[in-house]
């Protein structure tokens, strides 16, 4: 499975670097079509991905989302999650007054995984609960590991 990975370099601290890495983040998240955390939504929540002879795991964090807010696809061996949660205003709610800062109109998580062919795709188990999303893929019998009998 193909994860992406930030390798740091072992050079000197070169802050026009560390500004040309900024800029090159910001960029990217305006031409993806990604909207920055700036109270916009979009949240660096984080992934982890593992796996063991007979599953591979993802496990996200969601916190605050609830399951009717998630929606998990699988499609060409590609496993997308996106959770998206807006803002419930209710009428008769003991907080009045004016807004000094309000960041939690809406939160909206995407992310993508390519799976490995040793993954089944008619097998596929998530749960979410204390705000982590566990999705749970079990890997094809004939790709598992197998003892061999030495005669």
């Amino acid at each position: 499975m193909a994860l992406p990975v930030r390798v740091p370099r072992l050079a000197q601290y070169d802050p026009l670097d560390t500004f040309q890495r900024d800029i090159d983040t910001i960029l990217g998240h305006i031409f993806s079509g990604r909207e920055t955390d700036g109270g916009n939504g979009w949240a660096p929540y984080g992934v982890d991905v593992r796996e063991d002879t007979d599953h591979v795991y993802v496990e996200a964090e969601l916190p605050g989302f609830r399951k009717e807010d998630v929606d998990i696809t699988l499609e060409n061996s590609t496993l997308t999650f996106n959770a998206q949660r807006k803002e419930t205003v209710k009428e008769d709610s003991p907080a009045k007054g004016d807004w000094l800062l309000r960041e939690r109109r809406f939160n909206r998580v995407q992310r993508s995984f390519t799976l490995p062919q040793t993954v089944n795709e008619q097998s596929v188990k998530a749960a979410l609960a204390d705000g982590v999303l566990t999705i749970t893929l079990d890997k094809r019998e004939e790709t598992k590991p197998r003892k061999v009998q030495v005669s």
